[in-house]
Formats: C-alpha cells, structure tokens, sequence
C-alpha cells in the first residue's frame, strides 16, 4: 500500500480526507494544536519548522504528501503559508514524494473571472499574497500538484464559516453576507475524492478543483443556513463587500472535468442527492 503523510489533519478537510485515505494506504498525519480522533497515526508538528518537518517525512517515508495545513488569520498567518510550504517542498523532493498541495481561488482580484489555470495570481491582501508565495514555492518541486479550490462545505458535519454563523445569530451577533462575492463553493466529499484520485494521477502543475456551481458568498450562505436550519436570523444582513477580498473569483473547471473522473457536483446538486438518500 501506498504511504501517504496528511499535513494538516485536524482541519475540516483533513478530518474528512485522512479516514477515507487510510481505507485504502498507509496514513500519517500532522496536526498544530488539538490532536483529532482520526483513523491513522498522528504527530503534532509546527510546520514552520523545517527540522522537525525533514525529520518527519525522512522516518515516514511517504510516497504522497498531501499539504493541507496553513492559516487564513492571525499574525503567523503568512509565515505558516509560506514557511510550511518550504519545509515541506524541501522535504518531499529529498525522498522523492509526490506532493499535492491546496491552494486557493483567493490568489486572484477577482476582477477578471473565470479563471483558468493558466491565470497568473493577482492577490489583494495578504492571505491571497501568502498563498501565491506558497503556490510559486511548489512549483518548484517537479512532482507536485497544485489545487486551486474554493468554498469547502459538507452536509455531514457543519463546515467551520457556517457555524460561526449559527453561533453568531444565536447569540444576537450581527452577520453580514456578501451579494457581490462570487465563488463555486465545494463539497468536501468531491474534493477528499479528487485529491486521491490525483495522488496517485501523473498529472503535474496547477488544477482547479471547486464546484460547478456559481454563488454568491450571500446565496451559498443561506442555503446553507436553510439546510442546518439555523435559527433565528433576525441579525443576519445582506450587502456588498468593502473590496477587502476578492469580489468574482470564479473558477474554470473545463480541465478539471477532462482530467478527473471525481464528478464536482454544484450545491444545489449536492443538497437534492442528499435529500433524496434521507427520503429513501
């Protein structure tokens, strides 16, 4: 069985990715701070530390690396992007790993949609700068793959934005949702299946991985909210955002659909599936 090294495993991605990996390969997996109750062997690591990241993929051994792991606030924000990044890069090409790494559709301005693969990064803050230090980092590992995503959500367990917004409303908070944010949310389950499927792929480079359907950050929201039925809303508003995030960071999945044969479902796709299996 392949060995696959799971950075990052105590995510909302993570956390779904690593049992369906170690179904079927031999998974090890990081996490930062609160170890999950995962399937698979697991070790606390700072990813920045690039000692302590060599001397955990050289004991392991892993033919995969799935990079996972990163930051979207506070002041390590930047150097967990691009530090791990580095680390890891710097490690897999020493044991000859081939390396998946996440990325983001928060690269770009979000004034030139949709964006193909071949669309060069054109960050507006520093999360999107970060992301596209981290990007150019792996490219330099000839064996990599570079997943652009988006939205990541499930319908199993309660993604980390949609419960903050249920605890938020719950507790009287005000919650402003985003009409002029366009984004292709994505279900976790497609993008743990497409992660797999392109480990073990000889594809190279850069892939956007998102749903097909288009949303508004606001739309997306609140069916969500619909479906986890989160109430009440009396704090909730609609508006546009300031510009502080890209607006319309639309992504191409024209490659992505000739190139993997996991289906990348729109929500609305993903919410009638559901229903459907719970009305059976």
């Amino acid at each position: 069985m392949s060995r696959i090294l799971i950075t990052g495993g105590s995510s909302y991605l993570g956390q779904h990715l690593v049992p369906l990996a170690a179904a079927s390969h031999i998974v090890h997996h990081t996490y930062h701070q609160n170890q999950p109750n995962l399937p698979a062997a697991g070790s606390q690591l700072d990813i920045r530390d690039e000692t302590a990241v060599s001397t955990l993929i050289t004991t392991f051994q892993p033919d995969i690396i799935i990079h996972l792991a990163g930051s979207n606030r506070g002041s390590d924000m930047a150097s967990v992007i691009r530090l791990g990044a580095s680390s890891v890069v710097w490690a897999a090409r020493e044991v000859g790993a081939r390396l998946i790494h996440l990325s983001t559709d928060s690269i770009f301005a979000g004034d030139a949609a949709p964006y193909a693969e071949t669309a060069v990064p054109t960050p507006v803050n520093a999360y999107g700068r970060a992301k596209a230090d981290a990007e150019a980092i792996v490219q330099q590992h000839a064996n990599s793959v570079i997943v652009r995503t988006s939205l990541i959500y499930g319908l199993a367990q309660m993604d980390h934005g949609t419960r903050w917004m249920a605890e938020a409303l719950a507790q009287g908070q005000p919650v402003t949702l985003f009409n002029n944010q366009i984004r292709n949310p994505v279900w976790v389950n497609s993008l743990v299946h497409a992660l797999l499927e392109l480990a073990h792929h000889r594809y190279t480079g850069i892939l956007n991985v998102a749903g097909r359907q288009v949303l508004s950050r606001a739309d997306f929201a609140l069916k969500l909210l619909d479906y986890w039925q989160v109430q009440p809303r009396d704090t909730l508003t609609i508006a546009p955002s300031d510009g502080s995030w890209p607006l319309n960071c639309e992504l191409d999945l024209q490659r992505a659909t000739a190139v993997l044969q996991t289906p990348l479902p729109g929500v609305d796709e993903v919410l009638a599936m559901n229903v459907r299996i719970h009305s059976a």
